[in-house]
């Protein structure tokens, strides 16, 4: 069987959610519906039409208080300029990924990013072992691929050249709270190359987020910590490649069609987006948008 069109037109849309086409026109007009334009012509998302569907026919569940406009979880460069940006009026509370999916469940954030690695499976992400998985209406939405790596000073004076080097007595490296991704990720990586966590010279407290943990290193608090490229260029630090991971945002279905996650999202096709998120570096945005798990 041909697969169906991503798109549906105005006619298609309406025969697919049985309302006469003015109905369409009119929930146009209101901004209810999800649609694009192009070349003058109603455009509409069939997977963005399913979603708004699922979205009202919430029950009970529907009818709780919405989330605080919050976007909690682990801070992104990308993100947290796009959330300025965009006039989105989201606020902005970051302090980790563990963190964000404690929001999330208590209904204390309308989204979450999140980047968590499970070891045992390898995988990033997976509701199921996040504890979410008795959230029936949970919609994760892929942000983009990030490069991690070890942050250094710019000139690199110690001559770090790789995560074997962490290993190392003269070393002072900077880590973050264990619930963060950054800690999950950078412990599977040193268990990876055989070393073992006790032996590394950490720095006495772990910073709170990427760009605390730059910071760490730009003072001189820290010779290296792991941390991704963006964070490293904003402060001007030296950045040895490691891994891509993916960051996407957690939110119930519903917040999705939220004006503000809405705004946001739009936000996202211009081009001085992409612009941003070339300038900052390490990112591919190519996936942005894509819906990763609606449950």
């Amino acid at each position: 069987m041909p697969e169906p069109y991503a798109y549906f037109t105005t006619a298609e849309v309406a025969d697919y959610l049985r309302l006469k086409e003015r109905k369409v026109y009119d929930l146009v007009r209101q901004g209810q519906i999800p649609c694009s334009r192009a070349t003058g012509k109603l455009l509409f998302p069939r997977q963005q039409i399913d979603l708004w569907v699922l979205s009202h026919l919430e029950g009970e569940q529907a009818q709780s208080a919405s989330a605080p406009m919050v976007v909690a979880g682990s801070q992104d460069p990308l993100l947290e300029w796009a959330i300025r940006e965009s006039g989105s009026d989201l606020a902005m509370l970051c302090q980790g990924s563990g963190d964000g999916v404690r929001r999330l469940l208590a209904n204390k954030a309308m989204l979450a990013g999140i980047h968590l690695l499970d070891p045992a499976t390898q995988r990033y992400n997976e509701p199921s072992e996040l504890g979410l998985n008795g959230m029936r209406d949970l919609l994760v939405v892929r942000w983009a691929k990030r490069r991690q790596g070890l942050l250094v000073p710019a000139d690199n004076p110690l001559n770090i050249t790789g995560l074997k080097d962490l290993k190392r007595r003269d070393l002072r490296v900077a880590h973050r709270q264990p619930e963060a991704g950054a800690a999950r990720l950078l412990n599977c990586l040193l268990h990876q190359a055989g070393i073992d966590n006790a032996t590394v010279q950490w720095v006495p407290h772990p910073s709170l987020n990427e760009d605390d943990l730059a910071l760490t290193i730009s003072q001189g608090e820290a010779d290296v910590g792991l941390g991704v490229q963006a964070a490293a260029h904003r402060l001007q630090l030296g950045f040895i490649d490691v891994c891509e991971e993916p960051f996407d945002l957690f939110m119930q279905r519903r917040s999705y069609f939220e004006p503000a996650v809405q705004q946001l999202l739009a936000f996202t096709s211009q081009l001085r987006f992409r612009e941003r998120a070339t300038l900052l570096g390490g990112y591919d945005v190519t996936e942005l948008g894509n819906i990763m798990h609606n449950a």
